[in-house]
């Protein structure tokens, strides 16, 4: 489905790989048969089944109206509207981020981190193909309260899965700022993102660790491991010396380059609050070490 998706010029094979790739991940979510599972597989069907209707309906608005169904060829400008609102809410951006903390819940780790990496690689590349023609001011609103939102939501939880989940609609609000000005870093963003991010899901798979109490406990077992995560959480959450500080630094220089220091300033302040609970986690894994 990913590839279709990737490799397609054609907005109906670009959806019909989207399809596919929906449909592949529902077993996944629903695998352990727990009631909380099918909810979370419901809540995914449902969501991106909506999505992929409205990317299915802006491209035929375009194609009624331009006669192509080319893909890089977006140019009228309901379509490219709906076209941002259907991907926000493949990729789970604020204001259409209200099933991805609940589906991430609800799935296995393993799972999870499918959903918070793989999953997103089709809508980013669709971002990606139609960023010259897609409404900037709107995705600079949706980045700025998807970064709010993010680090405001995040800051309550006890569930880790729930965190990642906040800490990625906060990532995503770094990519959609950027996305219109210089698509090449959103990429670089996504990919350093999901590199940082399965990191993360899988040293908690291997350590066995959903909530904050196991996560606390989980340092005798495997000290190094522990003291690994301590640092990607860090590059997650985008301190200097590490990793995760490169690309929100690029956005921050091309940014002000585009003449939008008010955003840069806005949404840098803003990741603050996520820093807080990466912070947390941090110590966390490593509380007595």
């Amino acid at each position: 489905g990913t590839t279709i998706t990737i490799s397609s010029n054609h907005w109906v094979m670009a959806w019909a790989g989207l399809e596919i790739n929906t449909l592949a991940i529902l077993p996944m979510i629903s695998k352990s048969h727990h009631p909380r599972a099918i909810e979370a597989a419901t809540k995914y069907f449902l969501t991106q089944a909506t999505a992929s209707a409205l990317v299915l309906f802006s491209s035929m608005t375009n194609a009624w109206h331009t006669g192509q169904w080319d893909i890089t060829q977006l140019t009228h400008p309901m379509s490219c509207l709906i076209l941002t609102s259907a991907i926000a809410m493949k990729l789970g951006l604020v204001p259409f981020h209200f099933w991805f903390p609940e589906v991430l819940q609800g799935s296995p780790l393993t799972t999870g981190l499918l959903l918070s990496t793989m999953m997103k690689f089709p809508p980013m590349t669709l971002l990606f193909m139609t960023s010259p023609s897609l409404n900037s001011t709107l995705l600079v609103y949706m980045a700025l309260l998807s970064a709010a939102l993010g680090g405001w939501m995040g800051l309550n939880q006890t569930q880790i899965r729930k965190i990642l989940a906040f800490s990625s609609i906060s990532h995503l609000g770094w990519m959609a700022i950027i996305i219109t000005y210089n698509p090449k870093l959103t990429l670089l963003n996504f990919y350093l993102y999901a590199l940082m991010t399965t990191a993360v899901f899988l040293t908690l798979n291997s350590i066995k660790a959903s909530k904050l109490s196991t996560l606390m406990t989980a340092w005798t077992k495997t000290p190094s491991l522990n003291a690994m995560l301590l640092l990607t959480l860090l590059s997650l959450a985008g301190l200097p010396p590490l990793t995760g500080f490169l690309p929100k630094w690029l956005i921050i220089q091309e940014l002000t380059k585009q003449d939008m220091a008010t955003a840069a300033i806005a949404i840098s302040l803003l990741s603050l609050l996520s820093l807080f609970f990466y912070l947390r986690l941090a110590y966390c894994a490593t509380i007595t070490l």
